[in-house]
């Protein structure tokens, strides 16, 4: 019998489980929102530095030798990190093929470790040094996690450690974004690990996260909204920018009539208002962003 895990692209069921329409980690940001209310800024990146110390030192303990080093990418490298919406996102290089009993312990380890992580959770890839310079694109990935497929590994863990890897488009953006903005938590400096990742590569990796916006911005508003500034940021400029800093950009580079809608998703991003988009006006703007972006 095959799984149907093996036919899905892994973002493609991440972004629907994030979805407006389906709303499975907004419902868990509402459940956790009433305890962020006790909690400053510091107290909350405290919280975050605690949970990288423990995950690298998890990986430490289980890789050994075979651990190359850890990557901090995302919204945490990039300053507009929120507590409430942001994930943690994570590379670990190892040198080799990692066994079963590596990949069961360090899932133990990360699922235990999630129920500490902010609502959104931790999302990481486990790569060979060996695919990262010269970059290989699609890349392989020998091992990933992220909360959407905790059911699976609760589940059937052994069947989630024979199945979890494969190649994933993705990747060429993260590895980007540690290009770009990364940290080494612990290992190998980022120049010697990573490679460059051509920019064919990276505009098809970033592509495929958008090309459906115009159907599905009135599901997911806020994100396509300041992912496609981004891309288009990307495209014209050349800059790799967080979701924050591509809307940033958006306001001062795109026509007046898309502010009011850019400024929401701003505002919706850094949670300082509910959002009452106008979804006629949101298609629009992905229609008009799309063309841009291919020409």
């Amino acid at each position: 019998m095959s799984n149907p895990w093996e036919e899905i692209r892994l973002s493609d069921y991440e972004n629907h489980m994030k979805s407006d329409s389906v709303k499975q980690l907004q419902s868990m940001n509402q459940t956790m929102k009433h305890q962020l209310n006790d909690y400053d800024v510091h107290t909350v990146m405290m919280k975050l530095e605690d949970i990288l110390n423990t995950l690298t030192g998890d990986a430490q303990a289980i890789f050994k030798e075979a651990l190359v080093g850890v990557y901090l990418h995302g919204s945490a490298v990039m300053d507009c990190f929120n507590f409430d919406k942001s994930d943690i996102d994570l590379i670990i290089v190892v040198t080799d093929e990692i066994n079963a009993s590596m990949k069961k312990a360090f899932m133990d380890k990360i699922v235990e470790l999630n129920i500490q992580a902010p609502p959104k959770g931790i999302e990481l890839s486990v790569v060979r040094q060996s695919v990262c310079k010269p970059f290989i694109y699609p890349t392989p990935f020998e091992l990933h996690f992220s909360p959407m497929h905790l059911n699976w590994y609760q589940s059937n863990p052994d069947e989630y450690i024979e199945k979890m890897n494969g190649e994933d488009q993705d990747l060429a953006a993260h590895f980007t974004i540690i290009n770009h903005r990364g940290k080494c938590l612990v290992g190998l400096p980022i120049s010697d690990v990573f490679g460059p990742v051509p920019k064919e590569a990276y505009m098809d990796s970033i592509w495929e996260d958008i090309c459906e916006a115009e159907n599905e911005i009135a599901d997911n508003t806020m994100y396509l909204i300041l992912n496609l500034a981004r891309v288009l940021a990307y495209k014209k400029e050349g800059i790799v920018l967080s979701k924050k800093e591509g809307g940033e950009w958006a306001l001062e580079k795109l026509p007046a009539k898309y502010h009011l809608l850019i400024s929401e998703a701003l505002a919706d991003y850094s949670d300082k208002t509910v959002p009452t988009y106008d979804y006629q006006s949101a298609r629009e703007y992905a229609n008009y962003m799309l063309s841009e972006i291919k020409k």
